[in-house]
């Protein structure tokens, strides 16, 4: 259905009148249980002392009550619904209708009487309200104790396997032990003639070194780039490095 409908108002004209029953909730359950263009009940229209009588007479094959438990499976539920009638009171009521087929709301007529359908108070009607009674006071939630543990769903678990791995990965990373002095020197040159510029991040991947004690190191043998095209990176100093600069090589080539 779309979001903006035709209402059709035709039936204003023809001035249909309808009546606007409230029915009790377990009526209209028992009406759903009726087959398609199945015959639901018969209402019959009287006159006692010059007053109108309705009365709605629910078919014999829906009034069981087969939607309860096993042992209220021969349940009954009332048959006979007198109507208490109502006014309008003044007031303009109508009765609308969705017809898919034409993606219209179509006008089914006005209301010009309102009622309530209840039950003959009688064994039947008392046998379902108590059960009525005995399901609302039922609670939501309770707790049972079992026998042993269930193992066909899940458990819940202190710790996750994924959280165990990377917690033992972060202690292995953690304990970084500080090598000879020497040794990291010797991995820091020959990083360095690979690639001119590292940061500090990469250089502690290849040495597998404290970031402090790498830093310290790197205060000796290099400069810090702290602007340019390569900011944020390391290089060595022109005495530790075995190559020569762009602007290096130009002087020499002028020279």
């Amino acid at each position: 259905m779309s979001d903006k409908m035709e209402v059709n108002l035709s039936g204003v004209k023809q001035s249909k009148g309808v009546w606007l029953v409230k029915v009790p909730k377990y009526l209209s359950q028992q009406w759903d249980k009726a087959t398609e263009r199945g015959e639901v009940g018969k209402i019959t229209i009287g006159k006692k002392q010059d007053k109108t009588e309705v009365c709605f007479s629910l078919n014999a094959e829906l009034s069981a009550l087969g939607a309860v438990g096993e042992k209220d499976g021969t349940l009954q539920v009332p048959r006979d619904h007198p109507f208490t009638m109502h006014t309008v009171g003044g007031q303009t009521m109508a009765v609308f209708i969705t017809v898919s087929v034409v993606d219209e709301i179509s006008l089914e007529g006005m209301v010009v009487h309102r009622a309530e359908c209840r039950p003959v108070v009688n064994d039947s009607y008392m046998k379902l309200k108590k059960l009525q009674i005995e399901e609302s006071t039922k609670p939501q939630r309770f707790s049972q104790q079992l026998e042993r543990a269930i193992t066909t769903v899940f458990k819940p678990v202190a710790n996750h396997d994924f959280n165990v791995e990377y917690e033992k990965k972060k202690k292995s990373e953690g304990k970084m032990v500080r090598a000879e002095r020497q040794v990291v020197l010797d991995m820091l040159f020959s990083a360095f003639e690979k690639h001119q510029y590292y940061n500090i991040k990469d250089l502690v991947d290849i040495t597998r070194q404290p970031v402090t004690y790498l830093k310290e190191i790197m205060r000796e043998i290099g400069t810090y780039n702290s602007k340019g095209a390569h900011k944020s990176t390391w290089e060595l100093k022109p005495e530790y490095r075995h190559y020569q600069s762009a602007e290096e090589e130009e002087e020499m080539q002028t020279a």
